[in-house]
């Protein structure tokens, strides 16, 4: 059985303080878009991870899929799977790509030994795996707070505008990009914010990572800038970054870019 796991950008990313665990609270706004991975799953003889693709860093069992695995196999008595993941949604590019494909892990597993798991059953695994994990088990617009895995649904539809998105060759982790970060509580919510137009929100959606990452990395801030300069109506680091979106009335003409970066179009 194969699903697709597909990406998110952030619209807007504030870090209002830190937790006495450690984590941060934030909020954000997660939007789906239409770049994925293929993730196929098949009962086997004993468990497995292979990839394909983009060449993910780590150990078999440090990824999120064989995590969700022992997860479930706690609760149910699963069969060892064989697991494969064609990657090409772009690493450290703050569009939570293995976040999604451990979500779509659960979601697979649960169609392929009829499970008969909720949403909201799905939810609470995937809310073990990853802060953002749960997120991808309904990949719908949502308004995220807390540690980011707290979810108020909201209308937004960018349908009829383009949205491409740029990846630099930088990988940014997430110590790099909490490192530069000072927690500050928000005036107005982004919750409030995302209700104005468009046209507007260049003058109050921020992304908090933007500071510290674009200081250390000039060519993710002249990513954006060649964005603006390509006619976006909002542009944005997504997530901790690297990756930058921009949010187009029609296709914009991105070949400049094209030849040190990775470009997505119509996503």
């Amino acid at each position: 059985m194969i699903l697709f796991p597909n990406a998110k950008i952030n619209i807007g990313l504030n870090i209002t303080e830190r937790r006495p665990d450690g984590y941060h609270n934030l909020e954000t706004i997660f939007y789906p878009i239409n770049i994925n991975d293929a993730l196929e799953v098949v009962e086997s003889s004993e468990l497995s991870f292979t990839s394909s693709g983009l060449d993910i860093p780590g150990r078999m069992e440090d990824n999120l899929c064989i995590k969700g695995y022992h997860l479930l196999k706690k609760d149910y008595d699963l069969p060892p799977v064989s697991i494969h993941l064609h990657k090409n949604i772009p690493i450290g590019a703050g569009l939570g790509g293995g976040s999604a494909d451990a979500a779509f892990f659960i979601k697979l597993i649960d169609q392929l030994f009829k499970l008969g798991l909720s949403v909201e059953k799905m939810t609470d695994y995937a809310r073990n795996l990853g802060a953002d994990c749960a997120f991808f088990i309904e990949s719908k617009p949502v308004f995220a707070f807390e540690r980011g895995d707290e979810f108020e649904p909201i209308k937004l539809d960018l349908s009829k505008y383009k949205i491409a998105l740029v990846m630099p060759d930088v990988h940014i982790s997430t110590s790099e990009a909490f490192g530069g970060i000072k927690p500050t509580p928000v005036k107005d919510s982004l919750l409030d914010l995302i209700a104005e137009p468009i046209t507007e929100w260049k003058k109050y959606i921020k992304n908090d990572f933007e500071t510290s990452v674009f200081k250390n990395h000039v060519e993710i801030r002249g990513v954006k800038a060649a964005l603006y300069e390509a006619g976006a109506i909002y542009a944005s680091m997504s997530g901790s970054g690297a990756s930058v979106f921009g949010i187009f009335e029609q296709i914009p003409d991105l070949q400049h870019l094209a030849e040190d970066n990775q470009v997505f179009y119509d996503i």
